[in-house]
């Protein structure tokens, strides 16, 4: 055999190995992501169903005051966390699963949407539950819960170092990169100028703490958010007499026999859940570290505003890339992938400002991610140490290298290292989440018993667990 046919093989044999280790941490991760929405759904009595109204009055009510200058609300709570999960991913993630999946992976993205939202309210009302104070207010999260909760150190410091590598190293340098790719494209600018002022946008905030993180949040997602809904409302009017073809399209593809016999029905499920669960985050451990952080009268509250959170990114966000692209008829060119295939889509509707107004949409979905993961990163960084210097270097890691890494490097690295850790934090997080959830389940009917009971705002006690001695900030 000589030197080419030895080096194909084990090209050959390296690809079969990646072929099984996607398997692995693909597929069986969203098995098991899959059965454990399904479970807290069924237990909580499909809560994410029948409480949407509360969700909705417990989001205008935390909107519409603050919860004390030491403490963030349970509106900022929720902006940060929508903040990282509504990233790249919702426009250039969406167009992918469309293009490898069909209009029919929408169908499947809803509806893992309405089951994750289930595991969003667990992990959440349990990071309110365990959260413990902090100089700025309250700290939590999945590595609160493992410690306190399962009782395992060792575990939850696995967890803090895969989330800070994850979000707060990894994930930021692909923010950061898409916003530079996107900028350059609409606008010719040099990615290392624009790597430089993200970074220094990004150090000055995460310099400023959990409360400035909070308060650009809060102001760049509702803006972000409803500016996006407003291009899509446009486009749906321009184009409103083909709204019930759209509709009747993914359906059609979702189920139908056309796509079974063809193999392409699986793709369809495939692709949908895929950007469903990875969209929105459910069950990764994320969003409770900012779930913990905010100041309410009972836990339930959060989980139920995180719950909404899931909603708002995959039936709103992702939705209105889905209708952009699908309005278009550009979703079956094969010439087109990812975020090229959104701006192409836009360009459609709205002429040559498509390309500027994604640009645009990038830059503020993506740089709201990159200072919600940088929180994300933090909090953890002060659950490993209790010392200063260890957060300042990670500070300046997070917030300016590898921002500025991310505008100048090739990512494919970073993004194998990043899955990777993601994959082991949500198996961590799982794990967790299947050995306390009862403690959720039983907060949720506390908390309906109170509502019942005709109290307006119900109140979490410490005593209601007694065998916790852990939830120090409810005694």
């Amino acid at each position: 055999m000589n030197l080419y046919e030895l080096f194909s093989a084990r090209g050959w044999l390296c690809a079969a190995i990646a072929d099984v280790s996607d398997f692995i941490w693909t597929y069986l991760l969203i098995a098991a992501l899959i059965c454990c929405g399904l479970y807290f759904t069924f237990r909580t009595r499909f809560v994410q169903f029948r409480m949407v109204g509360e969700m909705f009055r417990l989001l205008g009510r935390s909107g519409s005051r603050h919860d004390g200058r030491h403490h963030i609300s349970s509106f900022q709570a929720f902006a940060m966390s929508l903040g990282s999960a509504v990233g790249t991913g919702n426009l250039a993630g969406v167009a992918t699963a469309i293009t490898i999946g069909g209009p029919g992976a929408i169908f499947w993205m809803w509806i893992i949407a309405l089951i994750g939202s289930a595991t969003a309210f667990v992990e959440s009302s349990l990071a309110q539950l365990f959260k413990r104070h902090s100089p700025d207010g309250f700290i939590g999260g999945p590595a609160y819960y493992i410690l306190h909760g399962l009782r395992s150190r060792r575990m939850s410091a696995l967890f803090a170092v895969l989330i800070t590598i994850t979000f707060g190293l990894s994930y930021n340098s692909i923010q950061s990169n898409t916003i530079c790719s996107a900028m350059n494209e609409a606008f010719g600018m040099s990615n290392t100028l624009v790597g430089a002022l993200l970074a220094v946008l990004a150090t000055i905030i995460a310099f400023g703490g959990i409360k400035r993180v909070a308060r650009v949040c809060s102001l760049m997602v509702p803006f972000m958010a409803i500016g996006y809904l407003l291009i899509t409302v446009l486009v749906l009017a321009l184009n409103y007499h083909r709204i019930p073809a759209m509709f009747a399209l993914i359906v059609e593809n979702a189920f139908g026999f056309e796509q079974a016999s063809g193999g392409a029905l699986g793709m369809a499920v495939l692709a949908g859940v895929k950007r469903g669960l990875f969209s929105n985050e459910a069950g990764e451990g994320s969003a409770p570290n900012v779930a913990a952080t905010a100041s309410v009268s009972h836990p339930v509250k959060q989980g139920l505003i995180q719950s909404l959170a899931v909603f708002t990114d995959t039936l709103v966000v992702c939705t209105c890339t889905a209708f952009i692209i699908l309005l278009s008829g550009l979703y079956d060119t094969t010439s087109l992938n990812g975020i090229a295939l959104t701006q192409s889509a836009l360009n459609h509707h709205i002429g040559s400002a498509g390309t500027f107004v994604i640009a645009v949409a990038i830059f503020f979905f993506a740089f709201s991610s990159i200072i919600a993961n940088y929180y994300y990163g933090e909090s953890n960084m002060r659950f490993l140490t209790s010392r200063k210097w260890p957060l300042n270097v990670f500070r300046v890691m997070s917030a300016t290298v590898m921002v500025m890494f991310g505008a100048v490097a090739s990512l494919d690295i970073v993004w194998n290292i990043g899955d990777v850790c993601m994959a082991l934090l949500t198996i961590c997080n799982l794990v967790a989440l299947g050995g306390l959830c009862r403690y959720s389940f039983a907060m949720l009917a506390d908390y309906r018993r109170q509502r019942c009971e005709g109290v307006a705002e119900p109140v979490f006690r410490g005593d209601t667990f007694p065998e916790l001695k852990e939830i120090i900030v409810w005694k």
